[in-house]
């Protein structure tokens, strides 16, 4: 069971790093990509089986030093806040444009509509790539402390 969490870690490590460095790729560039997405959801999922596999060790006994547990569980709250803060980016960009609803923005002509949504998007895309950099970061610092 030790070496299937340890083999699911490099994986989670490397969709978690891939899925960040793609992420920043497209905000930069300012594209979106559903690959982008793919990435993002499998490093998460990994991660919530990853802490699964780590929870089931310790129920079996295995005792983890304290700080190998903090990075592994830090990734999930790093996730929660991110999600959190995706779901408020609409809402920021028409705040910050003066727009008192979604309704508002379907007024404008449809280039300017369009700038609108390529906003938001980008701002979900770099929130989210800054939060699978993160992870890949604080899974990387577990698997030195496990």
């Amino acid at each position: 069971m030790k070496q299937v969490h340890l083999v699911a870690a490099f994986v989670v490590i490397g969709v978690s790093g891939a899925a960040g460095l793609w992420g920043a790729w497209c905000w930069w560039r300012v594209r979106t990509s559903v690959w982008f997405w793919r990435l993002l959801r499998t490093s998460q999922a990994l991660i919530v089986l990853e802490m699964a596999i780590g929870g089931v060790l310790v129920l079996l006994g295995h005792k983890p030093p304290q700080l190998h547990l903090i990075y592994g569980v830090l990734p999930i709250l790093v996730s929660f806040i991110a999600e959190q803060l995706r779901l408020s980016a609409t809402q920021m960009i028409l705040d910050a444009r003066g727009f008192e609803s979604a309704q508002a923005v379907g007024e404008l002509p449809d280039d300017e509509q369009r700038a609108v949504v390529v906003s938001i998007v980008r701002r979900e895309i770099g929130v989210m790539a800054l939060a699978a950099l993160v992870n890949f970061v604080l899974l990387g610092r577990a698997a030195m402390t496990g």
